[in-house]
């Protein structure tokens, strides 16, 4: 008689994990191993460990808290049956209430809390006690979830009423709509491509608005100037959801973090090996930021743009 195949390494520290779980011994809101402790007990590869938590937040069993880790969750109350065939009524049942605008705010919920990797079909579909196949009738996958959350994102943007006139201040309010954009949902940023755009009017409708004041550059260079706004807005603010995820991995927040590393930072600055970071010894920990960054590079960018849409030298072109 043929025994079955075991089951992967990951799936068997799932199992550990739930039995742990089960038993009472971790409780909701207690934390489970992180990655870099799974790696450890387990003696497994970072990559097995990610795909336990990713399984385990994927299931429901766990969810990731900012500022804490991951967590246990509570326990979904047990719906009550309606009388019927189950067999009948199960799948048509489960689709009360669900709307395409209810999934995808319940996908923006989710991956505003624990990022995009968190994000599938089933974890939805949990939200509502529902099955995955309940989700299908409204979206028709998870890509196309993706899109849905993105545009709507986009919809959530208040733009100034009155707008600024002037093309430099209209640019800037456009980049800072980004950045708190970003800031609210921490995702975004990674998903967002410039090289393969995906289809999201509202977010256009958003570019458009930044670069509404911009006069005097032809079609190309005008295309030029918003993506490149764009791109260094979207790759600052990716640093947004690699902390998070670095968070709910570690259990440390970016100060904890930086803490952690201070004697090493310490031993690198005063070595006199590296002048350019040794100058900062004696500033703020915090004196570059994501923040910082953002704020510095749009302030360049922009008087860049000013020599070119206001002192562009006589006979010069536009983007070849």
């Amino acid at each position: 008689m043929e025994q079955s195949a075991a089951p992967p390494p990951y799936r068997r520290i799932v199992e550990e994990i739930r039995s742990r779980i089960d038993s009472g011994t971790l409780a909701p809101g207690d934390r489970v191993p992180s990655t870099r402790r799974i790696t450890r007990e387990w003696g497994v590869a970072m990559a097995t460990a990610t795909k336990v938590l990713t399984t385990l937040r994927q299931e429901g069993v766990v969810r990731a808290v900012p500022g804490v880790g991951t967590v246990v969750a509570a326990p979904q109350p047990q719906r009550t049956a309606r009388p019927g065939p189950a067999r009948e009524r199960g799948p048509r049942e489960t689709d009360s209430g669900l709307s395409r605008e209810r999934v995808v705010r319940a996908g923006l919920r989710i991956a505003d809390a624990e990022g995009l990797r968190a994000l599938s079909m089933r974890r939805v579909a949990a939200e509502f006690g529902v099955s995955s196949m309940a989700l299908y009738r409204h979206v028709a996958n998870k890509d196309a979830l993706v899109v849905l959350m993105a545009d709507a994102a986009f919809h959530d943007i208040v733009l100034p009423d009155p707008a600024p006139d002037g093309w430099r201040a209209r640019m800037e309010a456009g980049a800072r709509l980004q950045w708190q954009l970003y800031q609210r949902h921490p995702w975004l940023a990674h998903y967002l491509s410039i090289t393969r755009p995906q289809p999201m009017p509202r977010a256009m409708a958003l570019i458009e608005w930044t670069m509404a004041r911009v006069a005097g550059v032809d079609p190309v260079t005008l295309l030029h100037m918003a993506v490149t706004l764009l791109n260094h807005v979207r790759a600052t603010a990716a640093g947004f959801e690699d902390d998070l995820e670095a968070e709910q991995e570690t259990g440390m927040d970016q100060r904890q973090w930086m803490a952690s590393m201070e004697p090493v930072f310490e031993g690198i600055l005063t070595s006199g090996s590296y002048p350019m970071y040794g100058g900062i010894s004696g500033h703020d920990e915090d004196v570059v930021t994501l923040t910082s960054l953002f704020e510095f590079g749009l302030a360049r960018l922009l008087d860049g743009m000013a020599v070119l849409v206001e002192g562009r030298a006589p006979g010069s072109g536009g983007v070849s």
